[in-house]
């Protein structure tokens, strides 16, 4: 299938290249960034995790991209879209992003976002895009609404692949066409 390039105003979501590894693992490994996951990532697993999105692009045409600023050409981070992890009480397409420290509060998840959202909608004919986050990330919850989707607390759920903890607890929040 051909890999699928979003653009935007201002960002381009495309496939990932050996020369985002370095940034990409650096962002992993920034206690900030990975402030609602269980731990930070090592090299070797920021590079496993880039090679596998880059294997379900080549794949599918679509999943998580890589996220650089149009004009600069500076990799800032990921956003797309992936089939939600088996194991977990629903099943559907999430919506997510990750981005650099630099780049927070420019807006740019909220753009990507809505470039993932119409994609899946216009050109995958999704019925509805799932979001999911800790439930103490206030910033991905405000991108959520943002996005005009709406908290279904009744998905709600603890995360199985997360230690016990306050980082288990998980939202949902869904959009649909």
């Amino acid at each position: 299938m051909t890999i699928s390039e979003l653009k935007t105003a201002r960002l381009l979501l495309r496939q990932w290249r050996d020369e985002d590894t370095l940034p990409w693992a650096a962002m992993n490994a920034d206690p900030a960034v990975r402030e609602h996951f269980p731990s930070i990532l090592t090299y070797g697993q920021s590079a496993a995790s880039l090679v596998s999105f880059r294997d379900d692009l080549d794949r599918r045409g679509w999943g998580w991209w890589a996220l650089e600023v149009a004009a600069t050409g500076e990799f800032v981070g990921m956003a797309g879209l992936d089939p939600v992890d088996s194991g977990l009480p629903f099943a559907g397409v999430e919506v997510g992003w990750r981005l650099a420290r630099s780049a927070w509060g420019e807006g740019y998840a909220t753009e990507a976002g809505h470039a993932c959202l119409d994609f899946g909608f216009d050109v995958l004919g999704l019925p509805e895009i799932l979001a999911i986050t800790a439930a103490g990330n206030e910033r991905s919850r405000a991108v959520m609404h943002r996005l005009g989707m709406s908290h279904d607390q009744t998905a709600d759920f603890d995360d199985p692949s997360v230690p016990p903890g306050p980082l288990r607890r998980s939202v949902v929040y869904r959009i649909k066409r």
